[in-house]
């Protein structure tokens, strides 16, 4: 397969966006729920730019490199505010978020000038 190159952050992306949606759901069910809104919040946008970011890398997208370095600032902000947190749904989610980070910044550090971009600068 032409995506293989992206096979562990597929992976990794994957991984996060379920241990997300887990600690989202397990956030719910915790008695001060109102306390733990920014990391329901954060939990949810970081499962969908998961997805969005496996989705890219699956069709090699000119773009993946950007959805990915955007997918690991989100990640790195979802695990500060999961690890600020007792329960260990939050703390299980912190530290998928975390591998997801760094695989998203390799992904985002091997990224050439995608093709469609270097084709709008010499049509100019």
């Amino acid at each position: 397969m032409a995506h293989e190159q992206y096979k562990s952050c597929i992976d990794a992306c994957n991984q996060c966006a379920e241990v997300c949606d887990y600690c989202e759901a397990a956030c719910l069910k915790e008695r001060e729920v109102a306390k733990l809104a920014r990391c329901i919040q954060l939990d949810i946008d970081c499962a969908e730019l998961c997805r969005l970011a496996v989705s890219y890398m699956s069709r090699e997208s000119d773009y993946a490199a950007e959805v990915c370095e955007l997918c690991a600032m989100l990640c790195e902000a979802c695990a500060r505010e999961c690890a600020s947190h007792p329960m260990r749904h939050c703390q299980d989610c912190a530290a998928s978020c975390r591998r997801c980070a760094e695989e998203c910044r390799r992904v985002g550090s091997d990224r050439t000038v995608p093709q469609s971009a270097q084709r709008a600068a010499a049509a100019h």
